[in-house]
């Protein structure tokens, strides 16, 4: 079982680093273009901190899904993730809540370590990253 994961960790790295892309892309486009329709995400405006979560997301999702400057993208990315559960999840009220299952942050603490890895992992040989370097 050993040797068969090791052969396909780099494609499933690949596969890894454009699904967690492609699930931020999608936060993106849910609070920018409000599709599909969510509630929380009804009145985020452009000029407002969801709205450059929002902008973030999209811009660098898309990015991190054609494993594109995946290291510096997905380093960013964890950051605005680790902000996101911090500010938006654990403070979001008078008391901090401490626990991700009662403040809401499951998704943004999976994030930011998704992408950490990501950071450090890179992009894996499905990528532009592998393309460019490939030619240089």
């Amino acid at each position: 079982m050993d040797s068969f994961a090791a052969k396909w960790q780099p494609t499933v790295l690949s596969l890894f680093r454009f699904i967690t892309g492609l699930l931020l892309f999608q936060y993106g486009v849910a609070k920018l273009f409000k599709f599909p329709v969510v509630p929380y995400f009804a009145k985020v405006e452009l000029f407002s901190l969801i709205g450059f979560a929002g902008s973030l997301e999209l811009v660098l999702g898309a990015l991190l899904m054609l494993g594109l400057f995946t290291r510096l993208v997905a380093f960013i990315l964890s950051g605005e993730m680790a902000f996101a559960y911090f500010i938006g999840h654990m403070f979001k009220g008078d008391t901090p809540v401490w626990f991700p299952l009662l403040n809401g942050g499951t998704a943004a603490i999976l994030f930011c370590f998704a992408c950490l890895y990501l950071a450090t992992a890179g992009g894996g040989p499905i990528s532009l990253d592998s393309v460019l370097r490939r030619k240089s």
